[in-house]
Order: structure tokens, then C-alpha cells, then sequence
């Protein structure tokens, strides 16, 4: 792995006070993975003080796809939809990801995606840090902090993915498809905010006849509609009452607000090659979500969407 800068305690610790304000954001997203990304995206690019330049896709691998590089592509189609349906692009637009996941823990993937962060990096104005908002394997952001370890500094990462540091494993699909890409998340000490699966996102949950009561019959809102319908029928369950995860709204809801997501600021965990936390008080800080505000959450985001 590449020599990293190294952020002085307090430089970290502003760096990773929750923004109060208007923000610049990427969204990188496995969009076509499941369908919580879609509900992501519609709310990023939808919610006020979220000023989203870029749209990056990430590679995935599961029984939507063939393989990363498929995911991918799958995905790039994907954020295409959902931005069609909205109607307003990404500032700067839509970039394809990695096609591969990292072959080792200093091997970056060239993509779109990872030479678009690491320029949009670079050029950022402003006192404020540049928002990374990855909702998938952190493929695309990993190979952008390899391939120019400096621009850590312009950044902060708010990662979904893995578990609660005090929790037996830290294996979950995000963290799963791409280890090499998870850990120089941990390693490197970019700036992140680090939201778990297990016990935190997994809360956040809804149901059809919510979505149906409470967004309108736009382009957008039909959209989420319909493919949660067909995603329920594609996993057929045993009764009329079901619900879907949206892990990947939570992400977004941090930035748009903290109180919706409560953090602490905690000493970044190691990835042991077994897959667990390894807990390190000389490691540099790291922000992590302990909860949700699951009603705080809807509320914002079907305001958002039917604004």
C-alpha cells in the first residue's frame, strides 16, 4: 500500500464533524445490486443541500449480475433510469466503475470513475470536504485513493458496509465483494464515516403500502413503486405482510441530517484477513453510526422525493 498523508488528530476530528450545511457529493453505487440504491439516488439527487457533481457505478457479483464488470454495467444502465425519471442530471454526470474488483491491497483499478474522483478531488474549492457517499463495494474509491493517496485530504468517505465494531465478524456483502477495496477504507485514513449493516441500517425498512400512501404518482415515485412491487415478486414470500431493507438511504440521510443518524467518533478498527475487527486505540479516529431515526428517515425522504 502506497504512503498515505497523515492527518493530525484535530485536522481528523473537524474534518469528521457532521456538516451543517449545504454539502458537494459523489454517490458510488451497485444501483442494480437490489433496490435500495435506487431509493439512494432518487433521494440524493432529489434532497435539498445535497449538491451531487457525480454519479459513479460500482461493480457487484450475486444473482443479478454475471459478474463485476456485468454488475457494473448493469448498474451504470440502472443510474440511468433513475436519473431519467427524476429529470435532472448529476452536475458533472454518470461514470462507469471498475470492471474488476482490486487483485491486491495496492492494486487500483483504472476506471472513469476512479480517474473522475481523483480529478474532481484535486480541484475542489472550499473549505468544506468533498462527500463520498459509497453504497456498494468500495472498488472505485479505493482505486482513486491508490492511484493518488493526497487527495484523502479533500475527502470524506461515508461508507455502508460490514458490521458494528464490537460485533463476532465483520463479513457483509459490501465489505465481502471487494476486501482489498474494504480495507484500504480502514488503512489508508481517509477521513470516514463508517455505517454498519448489522444493527444499524438494517432497520430501516418499508413496506409497500407506505410507499403507495405517501409518494406521489410522478415518474420518480412510480418507479420506486414498481420495482419494489417486481422485486417482491421475485423474492416470494409467505404472506401479505412484507417489508424491504433500504440500507443504502441511510448514507445519504447522515448528510442531509446527523441527528437523523447518530454517531460516535471511535478508533478505527483493523480488518483481520479472518474477516473480524481487530480493535487498535492507536489507530486513527473514524466517525460510526450506532442507530437509525427509521421515522425521521421516511419522513425526510418522501418530503425530498415529492419535492
Amino acid at each position: 500500500m502506497p504512503t498515505f498523508p497523515a492527518l493530525s488528530t484535530s485536522d481528523r476530528l473537524d474534518t469528521l464533524t457532521p456538516p451543517a450545511g449545504d454539502v458537494s457529493v459523489v454517490v458510488d453505487t451497485d444501483a442494480y445490486n437490489e433496490i435500495d440504491d435506487q431509493f439512494a439516488l432518487a433521494y440524493a439527487l432529489s434532497a435539498t443541500g445535497l449538491d451531487v457533481e457525480a454519479v459513479y457505478a460500482a461493480p457487484f457479483h450475486n444473482a443479478r449480475s454475471s459478474g463485476p464488470g456485468d454488475g457494473m454495467a448493469k448498474s451504470y444502465e440502472e443510474i440511468q433510469r433513475v436519473v431519467d425519471r427524476i429529470g435532472r442530471e448529476p452536475a458533472n454526470g454518470v461514470f462507469e466503475g471498475s470492471t474488476e474488483y482490486l487483485g491486491g491491497p495496492s492494486e487500483p483499478v483504472d476506471s472513469p470513475a476512479a480517474r473522475d474522483l481523483v480529478e474532481r478531488a484535486r480541484s475542489h474549492e472550499g473549505d468544506d470536504p468533498l462527500y463520498v457517499v459509497a453504497i456498494g463495494a468500495p472498488t472505485n474509491v479505493a482505486s482513486a485513493l491508490l492511484r493518488a493517496p493526497e487527495i484523502l485530504e479533500d475527502l470524506v468517505v461515508v461508507w455502508l458496509g460490514g458490521t458494528p465494531h464490537d460485533w463476532h465478524t465483520a463479513e457483509e456483502f459490501n465489505l465481502r465483494q471487494d476486501v482489498h477495496a474494504s480495507r484500504v477504507l480502514f488503512d489508508s485514513g481517509v477521513p470516514l464515516v463508517h455505517v454498519p449493516c448489522r444493527n444499524v441500517a438494517e432497520h430501516l425498512r418499508v413496506s409497500l403500502p407506505e410507499l403507495r400512501e405517501y409518494l406521489d404518482d410522478g415518474a420518480l415515485s412510480s418507479y420506486l413503486v414498481e420495482i419494489t412491487e417486481a422485486y417482491f415478486e421475485e423474492r416470494a414470500g409467505p404472506g401479505p405482510v412484507r417489508s424491504t431493507v433500504q440500507w443504502d438511504v441511510v448514507p445519504v440521510a447522515w448528510l442531509r441530517d446527523p441527528d437523523l443518524v447518530p454517531t460516535d467518533v471511535v478508533h478505527s478498527p483493523e480488518l483481520s484477513s479472518e474477516l473480524t475487527w481487530n480493535r487498535d486505540p492507536g489507530r486513527q479516529f473514524v466517525r460510526v453510526a450506532r442507530e437509525i431515526d427509521r421515522d425521521g428517515i421516511w419522513t425526510d425522504f418522501f418530503e425530498s422525493v415529492r419535492r
